[in-house]
């Protein structure tokens, strides 16, 4: 288990044929500033400007990073552009959870956040987004995340970029933390059967199965 905390360029992975799922396949992570510049003049005003400033802010961005009622997200690329100034953020604050599952068509990935905000790119390429408070897996999101800060209170930091997606047999589960990106990995049946790991597992696959009723895109 380990974290990241790098805002700079990283690596774009290309899991999926489709170049504009692989796109939203590495903003999950929220680990490249410059994924979020690419994103549109909507990205330039208010909040996101704030957070995409050239020269940003540093009070500013903190009060972004520790308002409870921004999106996830929205608090990582915070935190991220706090840390990648130089300057000292508050530790193991879980802003969301990332589950990769590989199969033998392709990648499956479920990302839910602490404002209940859920996003699922299938192994087919079909993506699904639910936002907004009131949502209809709102609190399923919110209970995996619950559910996912014990293990990120135990394990330890990861200090090299973002990892390739998981080979097939493993799932991976990424932490999106305000001092950085955790994550653990393993055999799906082990990480089943681990005392923290596998009610997280259990939690995703409920809202995997929500996520999966109500449809895609």
């Amino acid at each position: 288990m380990a974290a990241s905390g790098s805002t700079t360029a990283t690596e774009l992975y290309k899991p999926y044929a489709e170049s504009h799922v692989n796109f939203l396949y590495n903003l999950l992570f929220c680990d490249d500033i410059n994924l979020f510049k690419t994103q549109g003049t909507e990205k330039s005003v208010g909040l996101w400007g704030t957070l995409l400033a050239e020269r940003p802010d540093k009070t500013a961005l903190r009060k972004v990073a520790d308002d409870e009622t921004n999106e996830g997200r929205v608090r990582a690329v915070a935190y991220n552009r706090l840390r990648t100034l130089g300057e000292a953020v508050a530790p193991k604050r879980l802003l969301g959870v990332v589950v990769e599952v590989p199969f033998q068509q392709g990648l499956d990935v479920l990302a839910a956040f602490s404002e209940g905000g859920v996003r699922y790119l299938n192994q087919s390429g079909k993506v699904a987004i639910f936002e907004g408070q009131g949502n209809p897996v709102e609190g399923l999101a919110k209970e995996l995340v619950l559910l996912s800060q014990p293990l990120v209170n135990k394990i330890g930091p990861w200090d090299k970029q973002r990892l390739p997606p998981p080979k097939s047999g493993n799932v991976r589960i990424t932490f999106l933390v305000s001092d950085g990106l955790y994550f653990g990995e393993g055999p799906f049946a082990v990480l089943q059967q681990d005392a923290m790991a596998g009610p997280v597992l259990s939690k995703a696959t409920q809202l995997l199965q929500r996520v999966v009723a109500l449809g895609t895109q």
